[in-house]
């Protein structure tokens, strides 16, 4: 079959032709139609400090993934061949404290497909049947390749609640962009987006938000103003990793608000504690999705009419994905995706 695959002490990927692999007695065994680019892709492609301190190339990377039941193990039950199905990225322990009380997504041994474990981007895929998810009959296959960063944008968007609310959002990416229509949907009142990149901001608008900021020329201060608002935004996702980005929001929300980090800082940096401290606020760290309690809202979301297609930009060739991921490196780009197969 054919696979992306990382061979060490090299920038990029190859398309080689590797072995179907074979589901052990709890996997199943996948056929690919589409998968996504994210940004641990990149981090893979480019060959950074990261991802050759983390990945054991060579090895076949990706993990945003839908695709169709081919064939189970000598345990699995309860799934049949053909169906749409994805798959939990994170295969957690099963023997800490946080997975024996069912608390999967908090294990602190999990490992990533396509990061630590063979991934998807393949014809081919074996997963745990721990891990898979099957999709609503109907779904497009598109749309089932985002669950993954969409999860981290329902985990973030609805770790608080966001009914009558003024919500911020810092940075426009993929994910920022998903949790738009999410809280738009929740009920926000109002929800603004910021960020540096042009394209992006005009997603968002598509995507949900009542005011896309581009944070180098407008003011938040004058935003809420706009808006009429008083105090300051109650909820705050941070989607970017900018230091800028959480001094942002530490000047513009309300005493007691409720903010969400999700954005990855490429270096530590400081932060006025004193702030959070007189305001009283409460930050939460998110990472991935709960298993499987997001991934049931997402599939309630679609069925209740949000839409996430308007942040898919961009669709490849399995022969062009060296052209995917230059566009998903790019600026002007959502979420890229190479089609593998079509749905049987």
């Amino acid at each position: 079959m054919r696979a992306l695959v990382k061979h060490p002490n090299e920038v990029g990927l190859r398309l080689d032709d590797v072995e179907v692999p074979a589901p052990g007695p709890d996997d199943i065994l996948i056929k690919v139609l589409t998968t996504g680019i994210c940004g641990t892709d990149l981090h893979i492609f480019n060959w950074d400090d990261w991802a050759r301190a983390t990945v054991p190339a060579p090895i076949t990377v990706g993990h945003e993934f839908s695709g169709e039941i081919m064939g189970v193990g000598s345990n699995v039950s309860g799934f049949e061949i053909g169906e749409l199905v994805g798959a939990e990225g994170h295969v957690v322990c099963n023997r800490c404290r946080n997975c024996l009380a069912g608390r999967r997504h908090l294990c602190y041994d999990a490992r990533g497909i396509g990061v630590n474990l063979p991934g998807a981007f393949a014809d081919y895929v074996t997963i745990p049947k721990s891990n898979v998810w099957r999709h609503q009959e109907g779904l497009d296959p598109e749309i089932a390749a985002l669950f993954d960063p969409f999860g981290n944008a329902v985990h973030t968007a609805l770790e608080f609640d966001v009914l009558g609310e003024d919500v911020l959002i810092t940075g426009a990416g993929p994910i920022g962009l998903m949790a738009c229509a999410v809280v738009a949907h929740a009920g926000a009142r109002n929800v603004v987006i910021t960020d540096v990149n042009p394209f992006r901001l005009d997603l968002a608008k598509r995507m949900g938000a009542n005011r896309a900021v581009d944070i180098r020329v407008e003011d938040l201060h004058d935003i809420q103003v706009e808006l009429g608002m008083t105090e300051g935004f109650d909820v705050a996702l941070e989607m970017s990793g900018s230091p800028s980005a959480m001094e942002d929001i530490l000047q513009n929300t309300i005493h007691g608000a409720n903010i969400a980090i999700l954005g990855i800082p490429s270096d530590p940096f400081p932060i006025d504690w004193s702030v959070v401290i007189f305001n009283m606020l409460n930050l939460k760290g998110i990472y991935g999705r709960e298993m499987f309690e997001t991934w049931y809202k997402m599939n309630v979301l679609i069925q209740s009419g949000v839409d996430i297609s308007p942040v898919i930009t961009h669709r490849f060739e399995v022969d062009d994905f060296e052209a995917a991921f230059e566009a998903t490196a790019s600026k002007e780009s959502g979420k890229v995706l190479i089609r593998w197969a079509d749905p049987a």
